[in-house]
């Protein structure tokens, strides 16, 4: 069931997508944007986090910020309309606010360049965030889900959380499936009560994922990340905290849904864990009530279970270990 005819030459979706050298992923993120059920109604910006040839190569006909127009042997034809820019070296945050200012649609879609939407994501994301009650319909024996009747008050602010999972083609090891279970990485499982509902006010801000959410623009515009992050990990935390306290609520929608195309061995996760740990020392430090860094029973029982040889134990000792050199 499409968005209606009539609103066909209207933007109604904005898609932000930062990235940083990774242009072969980017293209395929691109491309799935393309076959989008709603691709009519939908804008791409796409914003460099610092310049990169190949990057700029695939927007030839257009020019960065900088003004340097790109190569013109490798030109790309957009079926959708798609916007480029480019920043100074930064990080993630700056990028997604600069993606907000040429921003035209009702609602954005903020997604990572390694986030491949299934054809009907952006149909769903709009239905949800735009409050539409009408149930969508189903195909291959159910294996979508409808859109539940309960959807959050109308008058009430709310913001779209998709379902992602890993991409099999990215070659899924054992270290990946474990932190889609635990949480760590993809915290779904903790929250597939909810489906089709708000996820409860007072743990929403633990599951806004950047990689794959929705919201009105005026929301996004209001409600700026942090520009002066330095350490990978719980932005979108520190951000969803904010849209908490603000009166927004975090409505779950499985039947959007996506591939996260990134491959990670366990030495890349270990490291990723250290980092996560003195980062969350550096929030904690400059955001009043971040609730990540464990204490008391909580500190405790991470110290034992670090003790121990399994998956869960060496991600906690890594996690502790940067936490103490933060």
């Amino acid at each position: 069931m499409a968005i209606p005819d009539c609103l066909s030459c209207m933007v109604l979706l904005s898609i932000i997508i930062p990235t940083y050298r990774r242009p072969f992923t980017l293209l395929e993120c691109l491309k799935r944007i393309e076959r989008q059920t709603v691709a009519r109604e939908i804008e791409v910006i796409v914003v460099s986090d610092g310049h990169d040839d190949k990057t700029a190569a695939l927007f030839d006909k257009q020019k960065s910020q900088s003004g340097a127009a790109a190569p013109q042997d490798n030109h790309q034809e957009w079926n959708v309309p798609t916007h480029f820019f480019e920043i100074p070296k930064s990080q993630q945050g700056v990028a997604r606010n600069e993606g907000v200012k040429h921003a035209t649609g009702e609602y954005v879609l903020f997604i990572g360049d390694d986030t491949f939407l299934e054809s009907d994501a952006c149909e769903m994301h709009l239905r949800a965030v735009s409050g539409q009650r009408s149930a969508v319909s189903t195909n291959e024996a159910d294996r979508r889900s409808q859109i539940a009747d309960r959807l959050p008050d109308s008058h009430l602010p709310y913001a779209v959380l998709g379902f992602t999972t890993w991409d099999p083609a990215a070659h899924i090891t054992p270290v990946m499936r474990w932190l889609e279970k635990s949480g760590w990485q993809f915290g779904y499982p903790q929250i597939s009560r909810y489906s089709g509902q708000c996820i409860p006010e007072n743990i929403q801000h633990q599951f806004t994922y950047t990689s794959h959410i929705s919201l009105p623009l005026e929301i996004a515009k209001k409600l700026p990340f942090r520009t002066d992050v330095h350490l990978y990990g719980w932005e979108d935390i520190e951000w969803g905290m904010r849209l908490k306290n603000a009166g927004v609520r975090l409505f779950y929608e499985p039947a959007a849904k996506a591939l996260h195309h990134h491959h990670l061995t366990l030495e890349d996760s270990l490291k990723r864990m250290e980092t996560l740990g003195r980062s969350a020392i550096e929030f904690q430090k400059t955001v009043p009530g971040f609730d990540r860094v464990p204490t008391g029973w909580k500190l405790l029982a991470y110290r034992i279970f670090a003790m121990f040889p399994t998956m869960a134990g060496r991600h906690r000792r890594k996690f502790l270990a940067g936490i103490v050199r933060a």
